[in-house]
């Protein structure tokens, strides 16, 4: 396994240079992202873009997308999941912005910082776009391919009856 090379960016001069940044990475060399794996197959494909939002504040935005190994919850077997993130974040200049976004539900943000991993920021989006509970689909689980037959049983109390007479 290699390590890809860490990508530092100063998010607010990320912003006023409308700068991109895009790259391919495997899901193995993500550490945190690993303990959700069944296996470290896949790829994963990102882009971060600095822009200005429709109100004129600074924002990252992430897309992601990639296939990854999860386990199945109900069988216990290979779950393919399709990676499709697209988030944006608000970068908020000082604490106080900060907490004032902190109380709208409705956007996320993160405090400006000149020293951002932009590795991490994808596999924090990554790890929160991941299902609580993977699971396949009600046809798709290997476990509802375990058929009990029942008529090869038989009542328990039935040779009881034949003690009666």
């Amino acid at each position: 396994m290699f390590t890809h090379k860490r990508f530092i960016i100063d998010s607010l001069n990320f912003v006023r240079n409308s700068e991109v940044h895009h790259g391919r990475i495997l899901p193995a060399e993500l550490e945190r992202l690993r303990e959700y794996l069944l296996d470290h197959s896949g790829e994963i494909v990102y882009s971060i873009s600095g822009v200005f939002d429709e109100k004129g504040r600074p924002t990252l935005k992430i897309m992601i997308t990639g296939m990854v190994t999860l386990c199945c919850q109900r069988c216990l077997s290979k779950l393919e999941h399709t990676l499709d993130v697209k988030t944006s974040l608000l970068i908020a200049r000082n604490q106080d912005e900060y907490s004032y976004y902190d109380e709208d539900n409705s956007v996320d943000a993160i405090l400006a910082s000149p020293d951002i991993d932009a590795l991490t920021l994808i596999e924090d989006e990554i790890i929160l776009s991941l299902p609580i509970s993977p699971r396949h689909q009600e046809n798709e689980c290997s476990i509802n391919n375990i058929t009990i037959s029942t008529s090869e049983k038989k009542h328990p109390f039935i040779s009881l009856k034949s003690l009666k007479k």
